[in-house]
């Protein structure tokens, strides 16, 4: 995602004016679903269904193309065919469509580039500010790895980018056993290589106009990502394709449990898999929620989760510079609650001034899924605090409907 503006940069933007941006790649609606919150005014070109009537009487309708700015109320991405919607009424004079009225802007990427332009009547807040700065960062979405977690007769395709986990697809093929004879079952097997390399093939272009090739993981119990591996090999000598041949000679072999998508925890954290995605994001955040899970085991003080435990821990001083980190699920972020925005954004502040580290994990990515199960926030101490789950009837304590307290996990 870029300014639509070259002058354009995060510090001289203009609050009265809103934020025009131009979404270049699939990746960019991700940050885009991010940036837009309930209440924000959004613009965009856009398709409007209008009704005519005819001199008889007869009505006939069409599409027409025009541009309409929305008073958002809701968001919808799918990750799968990125595609994001925002739905909200309309609050820009226009002659095909009345103000009030209810639309919705489907932005999706596509051979040319897309523009849209955000307004936040709240204002730009230190969070929005650093998913913008992240959104259009030169180093954004860079680090794409494609996974495919296997097991015999299946396959899970997924793609992992530094700040999601899509399931592109899922494969299901009978592999010939009982009453079978070797041969049969080896060519079962052949044959259910055949469609995971045909559904890699169509799914992932490896040589994106980024210049930059992504990166191959193949998973299974067993020696079933193995032998998928030299399948490829032997796919590319047969048919001369160099590119294929090359994946398949860089592609890492990890050996998981099962061929299922949970087992995508285990290839995050092999070490294959973090040396062929050494510096990405999303290994780092996997590291960090191991970390705080062994604290958490630990139950020396210094891990806590839930809102009301990490909102005392903040007030104390205690996520801080030395080790202090907080994590918090980024939809938190889009709340149509004003006042609930707000005091998150308290906490994230409260933090980056006492020196600490911010999180913004989301539940796109297996990070984020397992900070979910905590409740959406926890954090990571400078030094123990006990007691912090009693309760507390101060008034400025953030109030969460259904928060986890901060017990052990075993």
């Amino acid at each position: 995602m870029r300014f639509a503006s070259k002058r354009q940069t995060v510090a001289s933007i203009d609050e009265t004016e809103g934020v025009e941006l131009i979404i270049t790649e699939p990746e960019d609606l991700w940050h885009a679903n991010n940036l837009i919150a309930i209440g924000d005014v959004v613009y965009a070109p856009t398709l409007r269904k209008v009704t005519t009537e005819g001199a008889t009487g007869s009505t006939s309708a069409q599409k027409v193309r025009t541009e309409l700015a929305v008073n958002v109320s809701k968001t919808s991405f799918d990750p799968r065919v990125s595609e994001l919607r925002v739905a909200g009424t309309i609050v820009n004079e226009n002659p095909i469509a009345a103000v009030g009225q209810y639309h919705t802007l489907t932005l999706k990427h596509s051979d040319r580039d897309i523009k849209f332009t955000i307004w936040k009547r709240q204002g730009w807040d230190s969070v929005a500010l650093a998913l913008l700065t992240e959104a259009v960062s030169e180093t954004a979405n860079k680090d794409v790895v494609f996974a495919v977690v296997m097991q015999e007769g299946v396959a899970n395709l997924c793609l992992i980018t530094e700040s999601r986990t899509v399931v592109k697809q899922r494969i299901e093929h009978t592999i010939p056993k009982k009453r079978s004879t070797r041969k049969e079952t080896e060519g079962g097997m052949s044959d259910f290589y055949g469609k995971v390399l045909a559904a890699i093939l169509a799914a992932i272009d490896f040589n994106e106009r980024s210049g930059t090739p992504k990166q191959l993981l193949l998973a299974s119990p067993g020696f079933v990502a193995q032998n998928f591996r030299a399948y490829m090999k032997e796919y590319a000598d047969k048919h001369g394709d160099k590119p294929l041949a090359r994946l398949a000679k860089e592609a890492a072999v990890v050996h998981t449990s099962t061929g299922h998508v949970h087992s995508l925890n285990e290839v995050l954290k092999s070490p294959e898999a973090q040396r062929t995605m050494r510096d990405a994001k999303f290994t780092n955040e996997t590291s960090l929620m191991d970390n705080f899970y062994q604290k958490l085991r630990q139950d020396d003080g210094r891990a806590w989760y839930g809102v009301n435990p990490v909102a005392k821990a903040i007030r104390e001083g205690a996520v801080g510079r030395g080790g202090g980190v907080l994590m918090v699920n980024s939809a938190f972020f889009r709340s149509m609650d004003v006042a609930e925005r707000q005091k998150y954004v308290a906490l994230v502040d409260k933090v980056s001034e006492d020196g600490g580290d911010v999180r913004l994990l989301s539940s796109d990515h297996e990070s984020g899924q397992r900070l979910d199960a905590l409740g959406g926030i926890a954090a990571l101490l400078t030094y123990p605090l006990h007691d912090l789950d009693e309760d507390d009837d101060e008034e400025d304590v953030v109030q969460a409907e259904g928060s986890a307290a901060g017990t052990t996990i075993i």
